[in-house]
């Protein structure tokens, strides 16, 4: 309300300095040709219908081809795509809701760029604790590739890791220069890279023209590159807060409390079959732990310290620091969370 509307791109006072196009497929090849005319900065290029639907409509492929041509040497995102978050200084070019806050003054948080605009909107809609800085969407890539919007995004001092869900790889190169780039600044890189079901891998033709491609190659492209892969949304969003709160890790040596031999049982097995482990601790250091602990506790890695020392915060923090101590490049530790309107706090 009260901001002056425009009937066309040439009745703007000046060139913007980036468009959300929000027309349908044809009218957004003509206003990105006169966004380019005008000297805009760059485009969001919403609609849909273009080589995503090759397989059922013959002009798709035509169309995208048309905008590519239309948008010369300005940038555009998408097609088929929602834009993008900046929470990291209060601007947007989004046409939906959304979930997330902007960073607080200093502040620090993720990048996230993803294939699929639905997937997008959910993650600002987590409730894990994850600080978003900025949000992009790629859709179907036409100009802009996602390995180039991340290489921008990684510069971003505000920017502590990067999460990308992939349906394919725009660029082999791209992304070996993106991989080189990230570990000079040391920000860590996780990817979501779809396609392991053939169900999976058609449907990243018709949701973004993407071809998936072979998993297996996808997978060892992306451990070449030291991009580590998860399969899960939950795993994604988990995996990004962790690196966000400790960065890289200088090792794989792990440890784990928990007051429950069950918790410590399923903390031992996620180990199994990867590069972490849970080291057996040094007679000096189970000592030190289990002078905290009393004689009833079997003090291992991961720990289970029983429910002795429930509600006594003294003695909760003497072992917790002393089980800390044990030059750990992660120490974790297992707590519960009672339902406040059915357990008491007492």
């Amino acid at each position: 309300a009260g901001r002056k509307a425009y009937r066309s791109v040439a009745d703007l006072p000046g060139a913007p300095d980036a468009a959300f196009v929000g027309v349908n497929r044809h009218l957004t090849i003509e206003v990105v040709r006169a966004l380019a005319e005008r000297g805009a900065g760059g485009a969001v290029c919403f609609a849909a219908g273009f080589l995503e639907t090759e397989a059922y409509d013959e002009h798709g492929e035509r169309l995208q081809a048309e905008l590519v041509a239309a948008a010369g040497q300005m940038p555009i995102i998408g097609p088929n795509c929602y834009g993008l978050i900046n929470y990291a200084d209060g601007a947007l070019l989004w046409p939906d809701q959304h979930g997330g806050i902007r960073l607080a003054e200093g502040g620090r948080g993720v990048a996230i760029i993803t294939q699929s605009s639905n997937i997008a909107i959910n993650m600002t809609m987590q409730k894990r604790g994850l600080p978003i800085a900025f949000l992009m969407t790629a859709g179907n890539q036409a100009q802009t590739g996602l390995s180039e919007m991340a290489l921008g995004l990684i510069e971003d001092d505000r920017v502590t890791s990067l999460g990308l869900h992939i349906e394919a790889f725009d660029s082999v190169a791209g992304f070996e220069r993106l991989a080189a780039r990230a570990r000079e600044l040391k920000k860590p890189i996780i990817a979501m890279k779809v396609g392991r079901s053939e169900q999976a891998r058609q449907a990243t033709v018709s949701h973004t023209a993407s071809l998936a491609g072979s998993d297996a190659a996808s997978g060892a492209f992306l451990k070449r590159l030291g991009i580590a892969r998860v399969d899960s949304i939950p795993a994604f969003i988990e995996a990004l807060k962790l690196l966000h709160v400790t960065g890289p890790l200088p090792g794989y040596r792990l440890s784990s409390m928990s007051c429950s031999g069950g918790e410590a049982s399923v903390m031992a097995d996620s180990a199994e079959g990867r590069w972490v482990n849970f080291p057996a601790l040094t007679d000096t250091h189970r000592a030190h732990v289990k002078s905290t602990l009393g004689p009833l506790v079997a003090v291992a890695n991961p720990l289970d310290y029983h429910t002795f020392i429930w509600n006594n915060e003294p003695a909760m923090t003497a072992t917790f620091t002393a089980m800390v101590s044990g030059g750990f490049d992660l120490n974790m530790l297992v707590l519960d969370f009672p339902r406040p309107d059915r357990c008491s706090d007492t």
